[in-house]
């Protein structure tokens, strides 16, 4: 416990300084977690609206220093990173639902298989063909 009166306030700063930056580094995570719960949930409009904002605030506590700014810039490529994912996601299911639906019709028609392919001879295979 601090005897001198200016280390009793240095303590009284940091206790508060600290408690600021909990809570920011706090709203951080939640806007994080907000974001990926949209995604998990599928809803790739939610998290295009929450990606801005979860940038802003991920952007606010690096330039106060309570975040470094490469782990800033970590946080925001990833965040990008699995939107992307989750759009192709998306798109790639889009995709596979028309062909889904025109699958039954190419069950009817016979499938012609095609030729199946020789396996090439490896070194070993060669050289004992050679002997």
């Amino acid at each position: 416990m601090p005897n001198i009166k200016s280390a009793k306030k240095r303590v009284a700063v940091i206790e508060k300084k600290t408690s600021q930056n909990k809570m920011i580094k706090s709203s951080v995570k939640t806007a994080i977690k907000k974001y990926n719960a949209a995604l998990a949930a599928g809803d790739v409009a939610e998290a295009e609206k929450l990606l801005p904002a979860t940038v802003s605030v991920i952007d606010s506590a690096a330039s106060k220093g309570i975040i470094h700014k490469n782990n800033a810039a970590n946080k925001k490529s990833a965040l990008a990173k699995n939107l992307n994912a989750a759009k192709a996601a998306a798109a790639e299911q889009a995709a596979a639902a028309p062909a889904q639906e025109s699958a039954p019709a190419a069950e009817e028609t016979p499938a012609v298989e095609a030729p199946a392919e020789k396996p090439k001879k490896t070194r070993a295979k060669k050289a004992k063909d050679a002997e």
